[in-house]
């Protein structure tokens, strides 16, 4: 039997807290997170009931690192580090023989190196899947609702981040023209030399969200923003939006005011066996975060390993990841949008609505 465990932490202080301590619901938010400061990390879940294609079982934890997203980014990066080891530390205490890093316990600080120094334990932040399938997941809508692909417009945003750039590489050469969106213009206009360098593809760039991605048919949103960059307003008709950021690129107002874009959440997998994570995220039974599943698919390996960590991702890894998704039985499970599946005649509708038949 192998064995992983997986660091999540809340991504609304009160509305995911209540779902353990209902009380919180009339407390104020900076109550909720003062207590989250002051909390120590649990476990959440056993993981059970995961089998691979080859006949490898396994099982894992989940476990709490009480911070929201809000203190995770403004809280001294040494005290948010020894918070995420600490939940490392109880994983290693179950048995746990490879740890994940879940949403921005993921991009904090260095990107996981400080934190795998700390602890006796691989870890990996599941980039690498994470990437594979977003890129996958976007290519596979814009199919369905008939963008040409030969005339494909991308835009990556979030692109000098460490999923974002290996997104802009692997999408490069699948398309006529890419937009990176960033904060910093001269590492945005370095990843552009660097695209053109390897593809016939035109690269531009933009520091602002807006503009950038106002004429594209394919969106991949990957910032580590706190909170929604992209609004209504600023999507192309029938275009594809992959949002594989947690917290949300794309706001709640997307969902209710266009419903002539396909908005789909990166990295959705269908996980073999019959497994049972005892614990209720938001997923149909049986699927789970391509993060997450990285941490599966190097346990089924049995490659207790640093994996993916830091700011850099190289497609070699991507690749190779991919590969070992299919050797085990990973795949991606339909799209989903905002935690909720998305039909065949949905997209249907939304392509019917875009214009285009």
């Amino acid at each position: 039997m192998e064995r992983f465990a997986f660091v999540i932490h809340p991504l609304s202080a009160k509305k995911d807290v209540a779902r353990k301590y209902p009380f919180v619901k009339v407390l104020p938010e900076s109550w909720v997170e003062w207590g989250m400061k002051h909390k120590s990390p649990m476990e959440v879940s056993h993981i059970t009931g995961i089998r691979s294609t080859t006949g490898v079982e396994a099982e894992g934890w989940l476990v709490g690192c009480p911070l929201s997203p809000n203190l995770i980014m403004t809280m001294p990066v040494e005290e948010v580090y020894e918070k995420i080891a600490g939940a490392i530390r109880i994983a290693q205490q179950r048995g746990a023989k490879i740890v994940g890093l879940g949403a921005l316990t993921s991009v904090v600080g260095d990107a996981g190196v400080t934190i795998s120094q700390m602890v006796d334990i691989p870890v990996t932040t599941g980039n690498s899947y994470t990437i594979a399938t977003a890129v996958e997941g976007a290519l596979q809508g814009a199919g369905l609702l008939g963008i040409d692909p030969n005339q494909v417009r991308v835009a990556v945003v979030g692109a000098t981040g460490s999923i974002g750039k290996t997104c802009a590489h692997l999408l490069a050469d699948k398309c006529a023209e890419i937009k990176l969106i960033g904060r910093s213009v001269d590492k945005l206009e370095g990843l552009a030399a660097e695209l053109s360098a390897k593809n016939n593809t035109a690269a531009s760039v933009t520091t602002d969200v807006e503009e950038g991605i106002r004429d594209a048919d394919i969106v991949v949103t990957v910032s580590s923003a706190v909170d929604a960059i992209i609004e209504p307003g600023f999507i192309k008709p029938g275009a594809v939006v992959c949002d594989v950021a947690r917290p949300r690129d794309v706001g709640e107002s997307v969902r209710r005011e266009r419903d002539d874009v396909l908005i789909i959440d990166g990295g959705v997998i269908d996980v073999p066996g019959e497994v049972n994570f005892n614990f209720n995220f938001g997923f149909p039974p049986k699927t789970a975060y391509a993060c997450m599943s990285e941490t599966m698919i190097l346990a089924l390996e049995g490659r207790y390993e640093n994996y993916t960590l830091g700011r850099e991702v190289s497609v070699d890894q991507v690749t190779e990841i991919n590969g070992l998704a299919t050797k085990h039985g990973f795949k991606l499970a339909g799209f989903r949008s905002f935690e909720r599946a998305v039909s065949e005649e949905q997209i249907g509708q939304i392509r019917k609505n875009a214009g285009r038949g």
